[in-house]
């Protein structure tokens, strides 16, 4: 297989192709080779996909669990008992539980469901159908790839299991409290298994990111240049550079922090007491660590975004049956949101002693994504504008996530000033607009991404009745759960604390902490909803009966319904035009591959 996959589209024979489809229907593949130590890129993603969502129904689960100490911090949960023994002694979440809670709940959802879920899944499904290859440029290390996110994840939830509980010092892990054993339970062998973790998940994310700058780069098919590729693979190439630019960095950062915790090194300690005991590490330095977390913190929240933002600019167009307004200021945005991303880290630590100047110029840079972010909203609405919109599940997934980036990232600017940070740093107003912009405004568009191509995935559509609850239930959600935690933060309520009703500046707040957690569970009930729509129309979902469902132009499209490994049948197609050519000349839509005719109008 691999001698056709890599054969470069535009040198592809007849025999080529005769080679390729006796390897595709007469290779005996056995249900390990094609299921589970699978090369096809789609299975992969859907691997990917799939445990995914496993983590995020178990990361979404630890949240409602915090929740409910939050809402309701006098009261006890004889179940919590029952299921976490001696860590909710009594029906009560204990402190230090609570925070290894929060910690396995913000790895989980940043690192294991919004970046190799999400870009793991579309990456994979969508590259190489939508550039016109028959598979990625090193389908081995692909396979690879996921394997290390799988054996990642595997680390990560038997830390779960330990005596000494999972790690507890926040999603960041800053030293010294990561750094010491004796600092905490949930700085014991569980702060060494999130490491060791996070090490493979880094090698996962680095192999993935290679094979898909590659495959862009290299396995285009005729016709196929970069101004005639999709925003969505343009966005995923963008993720990927970031990935692999950033993510060696936080590696660098938690051998280090392995180092100082089991070998005696200091680069992050120094001057330390614990219980009256003066320790012998010398000359190190905490925000170091901040600095390298950082280096890769700020950036993997747009390989967070990115995708998304890609995914979104398709559906809208394909949905709105217009052009995508502005193609070449949309891919000016990315490359400006990709490069600004790495020259605003230190905006996290304004209130790390950091000097005043540099601060300034933080504060400056930080700005100024707005600007290329603003540039996306405005083509986003005016593709919307006068279009002629269907309201599919994934086009209001779609909108959702414009609504959401908008609201979220303007209170991005009060954190990006570092005098109004100063008062609102680690406060809920910080959980508030990370959660919007970033947390359910990117799963907005995962969400968006399944609706639209879960026909080509799996030959089947999944219900629109529960696609449009799962909306409207997760929307109103939503912003009935984070748009309240501004005025805590405004008032100066700190995150990560478990129970704040003894200080009386805070007891203004006590019912809504409760509505939240009402909303929480509500709305992590329809994610389950979601999940069950998910795993049931893989099945039983009304069967797809034609190759172009959604009456788009990419190529993924011309596929067969339920495309084989090598993805087309003959020859891979030649493409001739732009991804946008709806209403066009009194078309609703003209496929990439239909040449372009002598009377046709410039888009």
């Amino acid at each position: 297989m691999s001698d056709a996959m890599n054969v470069h589209p535009e040198v592809v024979t007849t025999h080529d192709v005769h080679h390729d489809e006796h390897h595709v229907h007469h290779h005996k593949e056995t249900f390990i080779t094609k299921y589970i130590f699978s090369q096809d890129h789609k299975t992969i993603g859907k691997q990917f996909l799939i445990t995914g969502i496993i983590w995020a129904i178990i990361g979404g689960l630890f949240s409602v669990l915090f929740r409910l100490q939050l809402g309701y911090p006098d009261q006890s949960f004889p179940i919590l008992q029952t299921v976490f023994g001696h860590w909710a002694e009594g029906g009560h979440i204990k402190p230090e539980f609570y925070y290894a809670l929060i910690t396995m709940h913000g790895t989980v959802l940043v690192f294991f469901v919004l970046t190799a879920g999400l870009s793991g899944t579309f990456a994979n499904i969508l590259i190489p159908l939508q550039v016109g290859a028959r598979d990625m440029a090193a389908p081995f290390l692909n396979m690879l790839s996921y394997w290390f996110f799988f054996m990642a994840s595997v680390v990560m939830i038997s830390s779960l299991f330990i005596q000494t509980g999972p790690a507890a010092g926040g999603w960041t892990v800053y030293p010294p409290l990561s750094a010491l054993g004796q600092a905490s339970q949930g700085s014991k062998l569980g702060m060494d298994l999130w490491i060791v973790s996070m090490a493979l998940f880094v090698v996962s994310a680095l192999l993935g990111g290679l094979n898909y700058i590659t495959t862009i780069l290299n396995m285009r098919t005729r016709g196929m240049s970069m101004t005639r590729l999709p925003l969505t693979i343009w966005a995923i190439f963008f993720t990927a550079v970031l990935g692999v630019l950033s993510f060696p960095v936080l590696l660098s950062g938690l051998i280090l922090l392995l180092f100082d915790r089991n070998l005696g090194t200091s680069f992050y300690l120094s001057d330390i007491v614990v219980n009256g005991q003066i320790l012998p590490n010398e000359g190190g330095s905490a925000i170091l660590f901040q600095h390298l977390f950082w280096f890769l913190g700020h950036p993997e929240v747009y390989i967070i975004l990115l995708p998304a933002m890609g995914m979104v600019s398709e559906i809208l167009s394909v949905n709105s049956r217009k052009p995508i307004f502005g193609y070449m200021a949309m891919l000016g945005s990315l490359f400006a949101i990709a490069t600004l991303s790495f020259l605003v880290w230190a905006h996290h630590m304004f209130v790390t002693g950091l000097n005043p100047f540099l601060g300034s110029i933080f504060v400056l840079l930080t700005l100024l994504i707005a600007v290329p972010s603003a540039i996306k909203v405005f083509n986003w609405i005016t593709t919307l504008w006068r279009g002629n919109i269907r309201f599919t599940p994934a086009m209001l997934f779609a909108i959702g996530f414009v609504s959401l980036f908008i609201s979220g990232g303007l209170t991005g600017i009060f954190l990006g000033n570092s005098t109004i940070d100063i008062h609102l740093h680690d406060t809920m107003f910080v959980v508030a607009h990370f959660h919007i912009v970033m947390g359910v405004a990117s799963f907005f568009g995962m969400f968006a991404g399944i609706y639209h191509w879960f026909p080509k995935m799996f030959g089947r559509y999944l219900n629109s009745t529960l696609g449009y609850i799962h909306f409207w239930v997760t929307m109103a959600g939503a912003y009935l759960i984070f748009w309240p935690m501004h005025y805590e933060g405004l008032a100066g309520m700190p995150r990560r604390y478990l129970d704040k009703s003894s200080w009386v500046s805070f007891t203004q707040f006590g019912e809504l902490d409760k509505m939240i957690t009402i909303v929480s569970i509500i709305v992590f009930a329809v994610q389950l909803m979601f999940v069950f729509n998910f795993f049931y129309s893989i099945f039983k979902g009304r069967k797809v009966t034609t190759k172009n469902p959604w009456g788009s132009n990419t190529l993924e499209w011309t596929t067969p319904i339920r495309p084989g490994h090598g993805n087309w049948e003959g020859e891979i197609p030649e493409v001739h035009r732009w991804p946008y050519d709806y209403g066009k000349d009194g078309r609703e839509f003209i496929p990439q591959t239909e040449p372009v005719g002598e009377n046709e109008s410039k888009h």
